[in-house]
C-alpha cells in the first residue's frame, strides 16, 4: 500500500471528531490498557473517535496484542509497519490514515495519561490549531532532559519555536495542519518540528507526566544523537555554514601565514622552517578538509536518499475492529 492518501480522498468521508494515533514499539504489556483508556475517555463524555495504532516493527508481541485489541475494542485500526522505520514515519502514518477534525498523539507507554485528553481539547477551543501538552513535572531519565534541551534549543533555531513554547508528544492538532504535514515528502519526517512550522496559533496546556511502570525509554544517548543530526542536516544548513565560517577563518590564517613569510623573504630575515612546523600545518589543513568533505557528504547522502527512498514507511497488514 502506499504510504500517501490525499485530502481530497479524505474530504468525502465522514469521519469521527477525534483520531488517536499511537506509536507502537515493544509495548504489549501497556498498549491494550492505553487504548482501552483512550476508549474510556471518549465514549464517558459521548464523543465520536477512533484510535490507530501503528506497530512500528516490534520485536515482542505488540502486534498480536493490537489484533487481540482490535477483537476487544470498538473504534480501534492496527497497522504493522513491515519493519522499524522510527517514531515520526509511525506518527505519519497515523496521519495518512487518520479522519478526524482533530489528531492526538501520545506514547504508548502510559506516561501521557489518555485522562488528560480533555485539557488539550478545552485549549484549543480557545482557537489554538495546535495545542502541546506541558509536564508539571517531567519523569524522564537525566540524559533524556539533557537532550530534550538541546532538540528544544535546535528546534527554535531551525522551526523557529518560540521560546516559551514548550514540547512533547502529547499533543492535539487541528486537521488543517495535520493535512499539511502529510504532504510533506521526506524520508525523515520529524514531526514536531513539522507541526510547529505549518501551525499559526499554538499553545500549551498543563497535564500530568507519569511515571513509566514497565520497561525502558527507547529513547537514550545514543537515539537522541542521532535525532540531533538528522534535524541539523535535514532541515538545515547551519553545518555548511560553520563550515564556510570555519574555511574563511582558515584561510584568513593562511594567508597571514603566507604574507609573514613572502615578507621575511623580501627583507632578508628567512628563516627555514622545520619539520614540526611543516607537519603540523599539513595535518592541520588535510583534517579541516577531510572534516568539510564529510559535512558536504552528509547532504549528498540525504539528497541521494530522499531520491532512492521515496517512501517514509511501508505498510505489512491492517487490522480494525468490527465492533
Amino acid at each position: 500500500m502506499g504510504a500517501h492518501e490525499t485530502s481530497t480522498d479524505r474530504s468525502d468521508k465522514i469521519g469521527p471528531k477525534f483520531s488517536v494515533v499511537i506509536p507502537v514499539y515493544n509495548s504489549e504489556k501497556t498498549i491494550f490498557q492505553a487504548i482501552e483508556r483512550v476508549c474510556t475517555t471518549f465514549e464517558s463524555k459521548g464523543i465520536s473517535y477512533e484510535v490507530i495504532a501503528v506497530n512500528d516493527g516490534s520485536k515482542d508481541g505488540s502486534w498480536e496484542k493490537l489484533v487481540e485489541t482490535c477483537e476487544q475494542l470498538p473504534n480501534v485500526t492496527a497497522i504493522n509497519l513491515i519493519r522499524n522505520f522510527g517514531q515520526h514515519n509511525a506518527n505519519l502514518c497515523g496521519f495518512n490514515h487518520s479522519m478526524g477534525e482533530y489528531v492526538v498523539t501520545l506514547d504508548d507507554d502510559l506516561q501521557n495519561p489518555p485522562e488528560e485528553i480533555h485539557k488539550l481539547i478545552a485549549k484549543s477551543e480557545e482557537g489554538h490549531d495546535l495545542v502541546i501538552g506541558r509536564f508539571r513535572t517531567k519523569k524522564h531519565s537525566l540524559g533524556r532532559r539533557i537532550g530534550s534541551k538541546i532538540v528544544n534549543r535546535i528546534n527554535e533555531k531551525i522551526f523557529s519555536k518560540p521560546s516559551d513554547l514548550v514540547m512533547t508528544n502529547f499533543r492535539l492538532i487541528h486537521r488543517s495542519v495535520v493535512d499539511r504535514i502529510t504532504s510533506f515528502r521526506g524520508t525523515d519526517p520529524y514531526i514536531p518540528g513539522l507541526v510547529i512550522a505549518y501551525s499559526g496559533n499554538p499553545a500549551n496546556v498543563e497535564v500530568l507526566h507519569q511515571p513509566r511502570e514497565i520497561g525502558k525509554s527507547n529513547y537514550g544517548i545514543k537515539e537522541i544523537s542521532k535525532l540531533i543530526l538528522s534535524m541539523l542536516f535535514n532541515y538545515s544548513i547551519y553545518p555548511l555554514r560553520f563550515m564556510v565560517a570555519s574555511g574563511f577563518i582558515v584561510s584568513l590564517l593562511g594567508f597571514t601565514l603566507g604574507s609573514t613569510l613572502i615578507y621575511r623573504n623580501i627583507t632578508g630575515n628567512t628563516v627555514v622552517p622545520g619539520w614540526t612546523s611543516t607537519v603540523t600545518l599539513i595535518s592541520f589543513f588535510s583534517a579541516f578538509i577531510i572534516l568539510l568533505l564529510g559535512v558536504l557528504g552528509e547532504y549528498i547522502i540525504y539528497i541521494t536518499r530522499s531520491i532512492s527512498q521515496p517512501l517514509p514507511y511501508i505498510q505489512k497488514e491492517i487490522r480494525k475492529s468490527e465492533k
